[in-house]
């Protein structure tokens, strides 16, 4: 069996064996929300940090690797956005959460541990990258168009202004985790500041559980957002999110020629399926909610599928 067959295999199966845990209920949803905390404030960032710190960084500022990777984002959103406003009937609003859900690749609870049994440190640290700027650019994005789309939507009242808006974000930002394991990382990596040998282990130990553990805890997550009707249009955006955003990714990355592991890097992240956030936007803007959580459901059990065919392709590829 190929190997990454195996991490396929190994991936989908811990994400499944949460949902079932949860689903006999082995675990206690409190048990599940404990195990995502720990996952998003302590190991995945301390992972983050060290990639960036011992990590070599061999093609210079990821220009190249943002441009192909966040045209396929959103192109991707325009479109679920578009689909979703003329054949579905939402509004404005409603738009903006579609775009989100068709676009919003879960690269920290999936992609972490997936890149890295495929493709090693090396993917990885190619991952990083893109997680650098990949939460900010959708957070900024998301706020904006929904104050867009309250005003279109007749809802001006209710819009904050642009002085909020930014203050609100920047707070959100800056008391993200992952963002400060990777701006701690880029600080120790620019400084040179050296790492005592015992806090490195310390860092690797509690880093590594981050993987499994970002897999278990989203099966748990699965089994609490559920579906929740919305077929037809969500698996319209799981079509756009699986299969149509990774094209668009594989297209830029062979017209501008990315090196062969950028390329690979780039499309598998953009054919994972979309995560949790697209749910937490939702429900901050107040529409959508189901549509988000059926999205991410079908998508996940999809994506085991869609990610080894893309896989294949890119192996064949390049």
């Amino acid at each position: 069996m190929p190997s990454f067959a195996q991490t396929i295999i190994v991936v989908f199966s811990l994400i499944a064996l949460g949902y079932a845990a949860a689903g006999v209920k082995l675990i206690r949803p409190s048990t599940g929300e404990g195990l995502a905390d720990f996952v998003f404030t302590v190991a995945l960032p301390l992972l983050l940090f060290r990639t960036i710190v011992h990590s070599e960084f061999d093609h210079g500022l990821p220009l190249l690797l943002w441009l192909t990777y966040f045209t396929a984002v959103f192109s991707t959103w325009a479109l679920g956005h578009t689909l979703l406003r003329a054949f579905f009937g939402r509004d404005v609003r409603g738009g903006v959460v579609a775009g989100v859900t068709a676009s919003f690749s879960n690269l920290l609870l999936i992609g972490v541990p997936f890149i890295t049994g495929i493709y090693g440190d090396k993917g990885l640290a190619l991952l990083s990258q893109i997680l650098s700027i990949h939460l900010p650019i959708m957070m900024a994005v998301s706020i904006i168009a929904f104050d867009y789309g309250l005003r279109r939507d007749g809802l001006a009242e209710r819009s904050a202004g642009p002085v909020a808006l930014a203050r609100n974000f920047l707070r959100q930002l800056l008391a993200n985790p992952l963002i400060i394991g990777i701006f701690a990382g880029l600080v120790v990596r620019i400084t040179g500041l050296p790492i005592p040998e015992v806090a490195d282990r310390v860092i690797l130990s509690l880093g590594s559980a981050g993987g499994p553990l970002a897999l278990f805890s989203m099966g748990i997550s699965l089994f609490g957002y559920g579906i929740r009707g919305q077929i037809a249009s969500s698996l319209v955006l799981v079509g756009l999110k699986l299969l149509v955003m990774p094209a668009a990714a594989l297209a830029v990355a062979l017209a501008l020629g990315l090196p062969e592991l950028t390329a690979k890097v780039v499309v598998v992240a953009a054919s994972l399926p979309a995560g949790a956030n697209t749910w937490l936007i939702a429900t901050r803007f107040g529409t959508g909610q189901r549509l988000a959580s059926t999205s991410m459901t079908i998508g996940t059990a999809l994506a085991a599928l869609s990610s080894g065919v893309w896989l294949m392709v890119v192996e064949r590829i390049f």
